[in-house]
């Protein structure tokens, strides 16, 4: 059953605070996922614009408009949104879902989203990697992290408030295989294992690809 987009959203206004608190300088903390942004900057070379999907309060945003890279974000939760704009205020931000972008096909030179896949089912994940196929303009570039592994973890509680959602973990192998078939190529995964006592105790998994073309 697909998770409901419009309750994920409201859960996130619900914590907005706390998880602005608990993630705004995660990146600080986590030397693979800097690594990854940083050649992620260096591949686009200087190409825009760039959507961070999932953006949350706006982390990883700013972390690469430090690296010169012409980016925007988008989240589900306006709270987390205006987080966001009062930390980042020279990133645009806007509210949408990724499973149905309102942004032009073939308008975006790159895309990155960490870790907003881990409220999708898999037939959702298919979904909004199709949507981010479809913004990226031909030779676009896709950093994509997840969560590595194949349970749904359903929550009640988070960052010490009540909420209820379901957290999705991926195999690899599924991640690629939709990339395929959705039509990216140079798919590439790094896969690392997670930093104790920073963050949940999961495999994490980064994957570049490319729209064909360009």
């Amino acid at each position: 059953m697909a998770q409901d987009m419009d309750k994920v959203k409201d859960a996130y206004d619900s914590i907005a605070q706390e998880y602005a608190e608990a993630f705004s300088g995660e990146h600080d903390k986590k030397p693979k996922d800097r690594k990854m942004l940083r050649r992620f900057a260096r591949e686009l070379g200087g190409r825009g614009p760039v959507w961070d999907l999932g953006c949350g309060p706006g982390q990883t945003a700013g972390f690469l408009r430090n690296l010169g890279v012409e980016i925007s974000g988008l989240d589900l939760s306006e709270k987390l949104l205006a987080h966001a704009r009062a930390a980042h205020p020279g990133i645009p931000f806007q509210q949408g879902n990724i499973l149905h972008l309102a942004l032009e096909s073939g308008s975006a030179a790159g895309i990155v989203s960490f870790y907003a896949i881990v409220h999708f089912t898999r037939e959702q994940a298919q979904q909004a990697l199709a949507e981010m196929f479809r913004v990226l303009r031909p030779g676009g570039l896709l950093l994509l992290a997840f969560h590595a592994g194949s349970e749904t973890l359903h929550i009640t509680e988070f960052l010490g408030k009540a909420v209820e959602m379901d957290f999705m973990l991926f195999e690899s192998a599924y991640v690629s295989g939709c990339l395929k078939e959705t039509g990216f190529e140079g798919i590439e995964i790094v896969l690392r294992e997670p930093y104790p006592g920073v963050e949940y105790p999961s495999r994490r998994a980064y994957v570049f690809a490319r729209k064909p073309g360009g």
